[in-house]
């Protein structure tokens, strides 16, 4: 089995935590800070890290410190992604998603029940230990506050280690009960928090997004004024998931049938608009060695990276790994 990894992105956390102490990050950890071209590090190296700080720190609840400085650029595009939706429960959904391309460890499931809404996460793929569960369940309650701009208690918060010498810090900081020693990790919150509103999504973020995306679909074949302003009005749209004719046509203040009209004058139609884009977005993105497939999916408005996966054969012939290791072999042989 593969080791698990985490994101490069999420590792700056740490970084970022030892600057602020006043201390230098290299030194402590002896290690360069991460290569943004290096989308993973090794589950093994983050542990490590994590155990040389709590040695030099020497007192209790380093995750909790650690996770104060979680932001939405800490879970990459994902995090840019999830500050795109309205509400927490839309941006929950998409971090459940597409977790793994940033902690790609044990699988989350998110459910509702009587109890609350349920965060769960087993030990299939091993436990991690202490260190890493603590900062990682930590930094997704404290991002969660900070993109719906309030503090909240979650109802309770379970962990599969043993307990430390005192449950003060954890209790203080997620505001109701903690247990450890459980069989899976656990997060338990009131079901009305997934109707607040997000405070801050990012525009400056979502316009580079965007114009980024705009720059990959000029680099391919001239098409006529109108369909290229369609084809940039889908940029956004396909990001948000909003991949109908219905979305495209509000979009332009048309009626579906008079988009598909026009569309059908210019010798297209919606879908073949869509999987075009689709297709020359996907195309770029994979020529950026710093995103993760799991990170293109959901820039392409895919539900799940094997959808996308799946597509992505049915234009090219090949899965998208396949296609992206034979353009660097040729970018690198010209």
């Amino acid at each position: 089995m593969a080791e698990n990894r985490v994101a490069s992105s999420y590792a700056l956390l740490l970084y970022e935590y030892l600057e602020k102490q006043g201390l230098d990050p290299v030194q402590v950890l002896g290690a360069p800070r991460p290569d943004q071209s290096q989308h993973f590090i090794p589950m093994s190296d983050w542990q490590t890290w994590l155990r040389r700080v709590d040695a030099l720190e020497n007192r209790p609840a380093l995750a909790l410190r650690i996770a104060e400085g979680i932001s939405a650029r800490h879970f990459g595009v994902v995090g840019y992604a999830a500050l795109a939706c309205g509400t927490l429960a839309e941006a929950m959904q998409r971090l459940e998603r597409y977790h793994t391309s940033v902690y790609d460890a044990n699988p989350a499931t998110i459910s509702a029940t009587d109890e609350g809404v349920v965060i769960e996460w087993g030990v299939e793929r091993g436990r991690p230990g202490a260190l890493v569960d603590e900062t990682a369940i930590a930094s997704v309650v404290q991002l969660v506050r900070d993109m719906t701009g309030r503090y909240w208690p979650v109802k309770s918060v379970s962990f599969v280690n043993p307990a430390p010498e005192s449950t003060q810090p954890y209790e203080d900081f997620f505001g109701g009960q903690v247990v450890f020693g459980s069989p899976v990790t656990q997060l338990v919150f009131a079901h009305e928090y997934l109707v607040l509103p997000l405070r801050k999504s990012d525009p400056a973020l979502l316009s580079l997004l965007d114009q980024q995306a705009e720059a990959l679909l000029q680099q391919v074949a001239a098409v006529p004024a109108i369909v290229d302003a369609w084809r940039k009005t889908l940029v956004p749209l396909i990001r948000e998931g909003k991949t109908s004719l219905a979305a495209l046509a509000q979009a332009h203040h048309t009626s579906p049938r008079s988009l598909q009209r026009r569309l059908s004058e210019q010798g297209t139609s919606f879908q073949q608009l869509l999987d075009n884009t689709r297709q020359h977005l996907a195309e770029g993105h994979l020529r950026d060695a710093k995103l993760d497939l799991a990170e293109i999916a959901l820039l392409l408005g895919y539900s799940e990276q094997s959808a996308f996966t799946r597509a992505f054969r049915a234009w090219t012939g090949l899965a998208p790994a396949q296609w992206r290791r034979h353009q660097l072999k040729a970018e690198a042989a010209a």
